[in-house]
């Protein structure tokens, strides 16, 4: 018997009824179904993320917000992931509707590659103590949460660089450099580069350029002002107070992902953002 999760997003009827689709030729091809979404369907059994079994592979039905809460499941065990992009870019998940059948086989098949992603770990010291701590595989930020603006001063391998008044700061790993750190105004940084991107969110300052360091760097960034909040992914927060360390950098572990082919980032990045590759004169 062959173990398969099944993540679905359960607020969109395109991902419930794809699940119903796919989960009747796992469940023909002898494949036992494990779900923590919250969906009944025939021949798919309920677990919370500390009971599942032994997983041969992640099949997510939504967007990158999906892929990023599967993620926190199969991280820890090593499992791949593969998404079925039902949601607006979709970078993690990235394979079409369209090809449901060509997903069903290629897992039956075992005919996927598997891509391995940086993640990061960041621990938050206040008074001397370690008060929380966590993952993130797109970005952790610190962010302005009731004021105006948050005073920030970023010290990278214990050296100072910067003060700022700012909206905020992200630190991201190549996959999130097409995430909100894209949006920022950040660079996007292929996959496979071993880099971090720190960037700070409307700095008011002559100098607030996107920073892109090593993996073997440490980043602390302290709190100045009263108060601001530590987002993961947008998916784990802390409050934070004045005198806080946030402190990042490179983890230990990795989040697998599989697509179905090893087709290149360049091609997913033309065809996620829809770059003009003709040019605007048409050549």
């Amino acid at each position: 018997m062959r173990n398969l999760l099944l993540v679905c997003n359960p607020s969109r009827a395109q991902a419930v009824e794809a699940a119903r689709i796919l989960s009747k030729e796992f469940i023909q091809a002898g494949f036992s179904i494990f779900t923590i979404s919250d969906i009944s369907i025939e021949g798919v059994t309920k677990f919370s993320a500390q009971e599942l079994p032994d997983l041969e592979v992640g099949l997510v039905l939504g967007g990158d917000g999906t892929m990023l809460r599967a993620a926190e499941v199969t991280r820890f065990h090593q499992i791949p992931l593969l998404g079925v992009n039902l949601g607006h870019v979709g970078f993690l998940a990235e394979v079409e509707e369209s090809t449901l059948e060509a997903i069903a086989t290629a897992i039956i098949n075992k005919n996927y590659v598997i891509d391995s992603r940086m993640t990061l770990q960041y621990s938050v010291i206040r008074n001397g103590e370690k008060v929380a701590d966590g993952w993130a595989l797109n970005e952790v930020t610190v962010e302005r949460q009731r004021a105006t603006m948050v005073e920030l001063f970023l010290e990278i391998d214990q050296r100072p660089i910067s003060r700022w008044g700012c909206d905020g700061l992200i630190c991201s790993t190549p996959t999130g450099s097409t995430a909100y750190a894209f949006s920022a105004g950040g660079p996007v940084v292929w996959p496979e580069v071993e880099a971090l991107v720190v960037l700070p969110i409307s700095a008011h300052a002559l100098f607030s350029r996107p920073l892109v360091i090593s993996t073997r760097s440490q980043i602390v960034v302290r709190i100045e002002s009263d108060e601001a909040l530590l987002s993961a992914d947008s998916l784990r927060k802390f409050d934070l107070v004045v005198g806080d360390q946030v402190h990042i950098s490179k983890d230990a572990r990795a989040v697998e992902l599989a697509h179905l082919s090893n087709t290149l980032f360049s091609d997913r990045l033309v065809a996620k953002f829809k770059l003009p590759i003709q040019g605007w004169r048409g050549e």
